[in-house]
């Protein structure tokens, strides 16, 4: 839910919050962000494991970054996410502090303060802003949302955690989310 605010938030709204307030800004709006739970935190250290173990014995040019990390979707001060885990594979996109452009992979975990944002919110800005995949996986629900916005949509559709799924930006990578977190 966006913080009561009736003119348009900058970056350096975010940058002036208090320390260890973490929040994101979406088309000037900062919207708070809650501490994570401890599923969220295995389920992002589990999968990020599992991609960053395929990218290292793959060679790929592609780098994982979980949060915190800065991505700026667009060329403005108005949009600045955190997401989960993203996957860059154009490093020309880093510098020390920020993405700066949409990551190749974006993967978001649901929390029940973080439904509606990561559901519909970012769903439009990640998909109009070139990111090429879009994972939302749901502790509660046992579910993973796959959109798949620069293929052939193929892979789009909805997975439980025990299916196995196919990551569409890579070719032999493949996740069953049941089998990390045991």
């Amino acid at each position: 839910m966006p913080l009561p605010n009736k003119t348009l938030c900058t970056i350096d709204d975010i940058y002036a919050l208090p320390e260890g307030e973490r929040a994101e800004l979406i088309d000037g709006q900062i919207y708070a962000m809650s501490p994570p739970s401890y599923i969220h935190q295995q389920l992002v250290m589990q999968i990020s494991k599992t991609i960053a173990n395929y990218i290292d014995s793959n060679k790929s040019p592609c780098i994982i970054l979980p949060a915190p990390f800065a991505v700026f979707l667009n060329e403005d001060t108005k949009t600045y996410v955190e997401p989960d885990i993203s996957v860059i594979c154009d490093k020309n996109k880093l510098d020390d502090r920020c993405c700066n452009g949409a990551p190749d992979w974006i993967i978001e975990i649901v929390s029940p303060s973080s439904i509606r944002m990561d559901y519909y919110t970012k769903l439009f800005k990640y998909h109009t802003t070139g990111v090429k995949e879009y994972w939302v996986v749901d502790p509660l629900k046992e579910l993973v949302i796959v959109y798949d916005f620069a293929g052939d949509g193929e892979n789009t559709g909805s997975y439980l955690f025990t299916d196995t799924i196919k990551v569409s930006i890579y070719k032999n990578l493949h996740i069953t989310i049941s089998e990390l977190i045991k």
